[in-house]
């Protein structure tokens, strides 16, 4: 069983400020079962999207698992949550600022 988004997000957050980074919700999804997608920014400007890992590719864990999707600028991540929010409009979006994404979620290659 996962934990809420909700409560994912906070935890999320938390772990970031505790560790000197930074964390913003730019979009509140469903409390329970939201979409999570996250957005980090390093200090040289370069973004990066982590969308939910397709299931496939994950394990049967429960906890929650990230994949990079091909997005570079503040265009890509507009056109990207667009097509979401037409899909499903439930989502999250969490920017955080981090030079070391991968130690806050669990990625998966895809």
């Amino acid at each position: 069983m996962r934990i809420t988004s909700e409560l994912f997000v906070a935890q999320l957050i938390r772990r970031l400020f505790a560790a000197g980074g930074f964390a913003v919700v730019a979009r509140k999804g469903a409390d329970a079962a939201g979409a999570i997608y996250v957005v980090t920014r390093n200090r040289g400007g370069e973004i990066q999207l982590f969308g939910p890992a397709v299931q496939s590719l994950g394990d049967d864990s429960g906890t929650r698992q990230f994949m990079l999707e091909p997005v570079n600028d503040e265009a890509g991540l507009e056109a990207r949550f667009a097509r979401e929010a037409r899909f499903d409009p439930d989502f999250w979006v969490v920017e955080i600022e981090t030079d070391d994404a991968p130690s806050f979620l669990q990625i998966v290659e895809g």
